[in-house]
């Protein structure tokens, strides 16, 4: 990453921070978590074309990405127990907002927009080519400790870490083979869409 990229991320996370624990607010977090990826993006002048959200050479990693990204939903329902995901859960998540009337439109907005803006800033602009653990890959699961705080067991949060630092990884190796976003877009999506979905199925 060059100098001013390594500061990139700074913003969104200060975004998730403020939405969750300043307005507590579910939508003004993540649409917080936008606008500030947008504005640093705009900042850093990125050159990367986003018609690469779109480009995939190979279906079968297209495939590949949603089958692997559709297991997140399926163990999380599974392991719900074992994570020691706290019993007031239900009443934190009405605390932000996230109740019967909104979570189909959270729901719908964090699986179909989120998975384009996250994958064009963290896998395009701070991407990187190596086959090695990279530190983008670590910054990207890091600000999901802030979403999981007091939520989960703190060994949850570190074992939640280490699969997202893996899955970014993943996704990284997936868009450099596939040369394009869109196997990582659609998997993220099917992993977005499936964990809230288990969630809402949860706390309802």
């Amino acid at each position: 990453m060059t100098d001013k990229k390594w500061l990139a991320p700074i913003l969104p996370y200060l975004a998730v921070w403020a939405g969750l624990f300043f307005f507590r607010n579910a939508w003004i977090t993540l649409i917080g978590f936008h606008i500030a990826i947008l504005f640093v993006l705009a900042v850093i002048h990125s050159s990367l074309p986003t018609n690469i959200l779109f480009k995939s050479k190979h279906p079968k990693w297209v495939l590949f990405s949603v089958l692997f990204c559709s297991t997140s939903g399926i163990g999380l329902y599974f392991l719900w127990d074992i994570f020691g995901v706290v019993r007031d859960l239900s009443t934190q998540l009405q605390s932000i907002g996230l109740n019967s009337s909104t979570w189909a439109g959270f729901i719908a907005y964090f699986s179909l927009v989120n998975p384009f803006i996250e994958e064009y800033f963290w896998r395009g602009v701070l991407g990187n080519n190596s086959t090695r653990l990279f530190v983008g890959d670590i910054l990207y699961a890091g600000y999901h400790v802030l979403v999981l705080w007091d939520r989960v067991h703190p060994l949850a949060i570190l074992f939640a870490v280490a699969i997202l630092t893996s899955a970014g990884w993943v996704w990284r190796q997936i868009s450099r083979l596939d040369e394009g976003l869109l196997s990582a877009v659609l998997g993220h999506a099917a992993a977005d869409f499936l964990i809230l979905t288990v969630v809402c199925w949860m706390c309802i």
